[in-house]
Order: structure tokens, then C-alpha cells, then sequence
């Protein structure tokens, strides 16, 4: 009986493009994967690369601190303890979750989260227990393994970033959903392979695709219609269900979804398409039965931009006294290099649309503004902006400093001012703010930076539409996490001076 009601089953037709890609399933265990080998080396990585710098940090210090052999042990069980503790602090955060490694600020938020909860963690038993020496271990030792960790997890993610710009360590992908979604998810992922995302096949309403032959999106094969979608995902082994906007979606239907990829290794992530909104602005709440998606209200005043505010005041100050023999050696190069000053000022519009002066080093010729118009057919910048990549008006100097960005340095003092940020939107034009549309004019809630994700992400290079897209995010889904991970990207896009001209 029961192989005769198995023998009516219809088989589903593989496409051959997906048998390609599919991944081989371990012997007695059908629709099963295991997470992938470079995903588990990757994860034993940053473990012991996180309790190598606890260790190193807890016995570089702990030497210092081990003045004497009479104290020896009990400096020992002090050293046990703070890495007990580190550790324990880290897994509580969750600072090794897969899902979060490489990916975004969040890794560095939770590791982050980690470390203060092992420095509030080891304060509080020291107090419970009456060890009165433990103020070295939480104010020395703590901060030098956040030292030692941080960069580690940078360089790690570097190396990792690499390997998929080279399209290895990736994480294959079945996407569902109307071709149009689908063939805008594509284009995303290749775009950004650092994120890992291989979207190797697809699942539409009918099974079909948008080219010619029908079974093909984007380039991406078709492999069957959205009713087959978690027999193809267990078939195939993919690691990411990615399910874009389709009418065939239903609450009902991705709760059915979500219930035949259990015990699989997939993880099925649902695009929101209401609105382009991300961050910790999205909180997920049931109320009466159903899960809802939360969206706080952008932050533009409170306790954050208050220390958003001190540290660019402090950060600005602290630069400008470091880099104090830059700016006399850059100053004197502009000098010598053409006539006229060393600094240029230009108006620009800033928080509120309050107009603001700009310091820059010179890096064009005194008569520069009047020889725009001259050179308006000559336009090759994106939206409202003017850009040459051979503008004759830039000196010899000036080529030089825009390409690593040091005729931005003086806007350091703009930052001290408290009229610019060090991370925010590019600061406009009165001209090109008073042509503005009433969703661009959104970069005016904030103050303008002296870097942002504009920068970080290509710089001239991006297209308008782009460059707006990247500072109303900017705009919206803003903390200082992310400010941290620009300012440190910054530097490195300062280097390749990649965009810049």
C-alpha cells in the first residue's frame, strides 16, 4: 500500500542549470547540511583570535600588575577570572554568532557589548567580594583587550571580504518572489559581494523567468515555482531563502514556508519592501497574536547626539593636534605652488538649511568660480553637482591633495565649531540645496560631515541618485556604531583615494 501511494507522487523537474549548482547532501540524511566548511574554519578563527588577545592583554598587563612573588596567586585568580569572565560576556552577547560575522557593524556592536558587560561584570565581583586591587584589571586590562581584538576582527574581516571580491566564501542563495524582485536582489548582491550572498537559483509564481527561453533571471536559472520552493531548498543546500515581494505571498504561506525549512540549515529572510528603513530604527513585537514591525522615529535630538556632539568636538581637537605638522606642510606646498591663499572658504548649507562657511586648503586657481561657466558642457559629475576628472583649474598640488582628501583636513576646525560633524552628509551648495526635493532636503536634518557613507563608498564615482540614497540612510538609521565603522573605513578610502578627483 504504502509504496503504491509513493509511486503516485509527481517527481519535480530539476532544472539542468540547477543540478549544476547542486551541493551533495550527506550520505542518510536527506535535505540536511551542515554549515559550510569555510564558515566554521572562519568562526574557530575569530574565536581564537578573540581568546588569544583576551590572553595576551590579561598577562601583558597582569605582569605589570604582579609586583611581587607574595601576590603571585592571587594575581593568578585574578587573571583567571577576567578571562572567565571576557569569555562568558562575549557568548552572552552573542560575539561569535555566525550571522553576524563579517557582516556590518553589528559584529563590532556585539563584541563591543561584550567587553563592557565583562568590565561592569568583573567591577561588580570585585565589589561582592572585597578585592580592593581589582580597579587595574577593570580600567587597564579590559581596554587593552579591546585593543588587541578589535583590530584583529578588522583584519580578519578584510582577509574574508578578499576571498568573496574573488568569489570564494560565499553563501549560496534561492531567491522567491516576482522576477523583478528577484533581478533587483541579483544586481544588489553582485554589487556588493563583500555581504557574500551567491544567488545561485530562483523561484517564481509559474517557474518561469523574464528572458526569451523563460527559465532564467538575470542569469540566474528558474528552477521551479514557489510551491516547490523549500523541496528545492532542502534539494539543493542553499544557506539563505531569500523571499522578495510576490502577490503568492501570504501571511499564511510564509508561516508554511518557515515550518518546511525547519530542521535545514537555511535561514529564510523576509525583505520588509514597505519602506528602506534598517538599523535599531526595526523592532519585531507580537501584540494581539501578531508580529509586527516595529519603526521608531529618526533620532535627531537626545542622549546619542549629545555624545555624537562631544566626540566630534573632542575627536576634531585631538586631530588637529596631531596633524598640526601636516597642515604646516601642506600650507606651504599650496604657497609655493600658485599665487593666492592657502585656505579657500565657500558658503555651504548645513543643519536646518543654516548657511555656513566652509574652510578648505586651496587646491584651484584664484579665478577658479569664474571660469565655471565656461566649463559647464564639460560636466561629468552626477545630479546637481559639477565634476571633471580633468579640471584645468586644479594647481599641481591641488590634484595631489584631492586624491587622498588633505584639502578636507581644515574642516576639522568646522567640527570644532560645532557648524559641521565628523560623520554625516556631504555638506551642499546654497544653490544646489534651493534645487533640492522635499525627501533630499531630509540631509538638512542632520549637521553635513566631514566624511560619511558617500565617501566610504565611492565618492565621486557614485551616481546621484546613489550619493542620495546613501545620506538619507545615513539620515534615518544613524548611530554611533555606524559613525565608528565610517570613520575607520575612511581612512582607508583616503589611502586608495579610490573616487576622488
Amino acid at each position: 500500500m504504502s509504496e503504491h501511494v509513493e509511486s503516485r507522487q509527481p517527481e519535480t523537474a530539476v532544472h539542468p542549470a540547477y543540478s549544476k549548482t547542486r551541493r551533495r547532501l550527506p550520505a542518510g540524511e536527506p535535505g540536511l547540511l551542515p554549515m559550510d566548511t569555510w564558515e566554521t574554519r572562519y568562526r574557530r578563527f575569530v574565536i581564537a583570535a578573540d581568546l588569544l588577545g583576551t590572553v595576551l592583554g590579561v598577562l601583558g598587563v597582569g605582569l605589570v600588575i604582579a609586583d611581587s612573588d607574595a601576590h603571585y596567586l592571587r594575581h593568578a585568580g585574578q587573571a583567571g577570572a577576567t578571562v572567565l569572565i571576557v569569555v562568558c560576556a562575549l557568548i552572552a552577547s552573542r560575539a561569535w554568532h555566525p550571522g553576524t560575522l563579517g557582516q556590518g557593524a553589528e559584529e563590532f556592536r556585539r563584541l563591543g557589548k561584550g567587553l563592557f558587560a565583562a568590565l561592569v561584570a568583573l567591577a561588580l565581583v570585585g565589589i561582592a567580594v572585597g578585592a580592593h586591587d581589582v580597579r587595574p584589571w577593570v580600567f587597564v586590562v579590559i581596554p587593552a583587550i579591546a585593543v588587541l581584538v578589535f583590530p584583529t576582527r578588522y583584519l580578519l574581516r578584510r582577509f574574508l571580504h578578499r576571498n568573496r571580491r574573488e568569489g570564494r566564501c560565499m553563501l549560496p542563495v534561492m531567491a522567491a518572489g516576482s522576477p523583478e524582485t528577484i533581478r533587483d536582489l541579483v544586481t544588489r548582491t553582485r554589487t556588493a559581494s563583500h555581504l557574500g550572498w551567491r544567488v545561485d537559483a530562483a523561484c517564481t509564481i509559474d517557474g518561469l523567468g523574464d528572458d526569451e527561453t523563460g527559465d532564467v533571471v538575470d542569469g540566474v536559472p528558474v528552477v521551479g515555482h514557489l510551491g516547490q520552493l523549500a523541496e528545492h531548498v532542502r534539494r539543493g543546500g542553499y544557506r539563505i531563502v531569500a523571499v522578495t515581494p510576490d502577490p503568492y505571498w501570504t501571511p499564511r504561506r510564509l508561516q508554511q514556508l518557515a515550518w518546511n525549512l525547519e530542521g535545514s540549515e537555511a535561514e529564510m529572510v523576509v525583505a520588509p519592501v514597505l519602506m528602506e528603513v534598517a538599523g535599531p530604527r526595526l523592532h519585531v513585537s507580537g501584540v494581539l497574536g501578531m508580529p509586527l514591525l516595529r519603526v521608531s522615529a529618526p533620532a535627531f535630538t537626545g542622549a546619542r547626539r549629545v555624545v555624537k556632539g562631544a566626540m566630534d568636538r573632542i575627536g576634531s581637537f585631538l586631530l588637529l593636534a596631531l596633524l598640526a605638522p601636516v597642515f604646516i606642510l601642506v600650507s606651504a606646498m599650496v604657497a609655493v605652488d600658485s599665487r593666492g591663499p592657502v585656505f579657500y572658504r565657500q558658503k555651504r548649507v548645513g543643519k536646518d538649511g543654516r548657511v555656513f562657511t566652509i574652510v578648505k586648503f586651496r587646491t584651484m586657481v584664484t579665478n577658479a568660480d569664474k571660469q565655471l561657466a565656461t566649463l559647464a558642457a564639460n560636466n561629468e559629475g552626477a545630479g546637481l553637482l559639477f565634476k571633471m576628472r580633468s579640471d584645468p583649474r586644479i594647481t599641481r598640488v591641488g590634484r595631489v591633495l584631492r586624491r587622498y582628501s588633505l584639502d578636507e583636513l581644515p574642516q576639522l576646525f568646522n567640527v570644532l565649531g560645532g557648524s559641521m560633524s565628523l560623520v554625516g552628509p556631504r555638506p551642499p551648495l546654497p544653490e544646489e540645496s534651493a534645487r533640492y526635493a522635499p525627501d533630499v532636503r531630509r540631509r538638512l536634518l542632520v549637521k553635513p560631515g566631514l566624511t560619511g557613507l558617500w565617501q566610504v563608498s565611492g565618492r565621486s564615482d557614485l551616481s546621484w541618485d546613489e550619493a542620495v540614497r546613501l545620506d538619507l540612510r545615513y539620515v534615518e538609521d544613524w548611530s554611533l556604531a555606524m559613525d565608528a565603522v565610517i570613520l575607520w573605513k575612511t581612512f582607508r578610502a583616503v589611502f586608495t583615494g579610490a573616487g576622488a578627483y
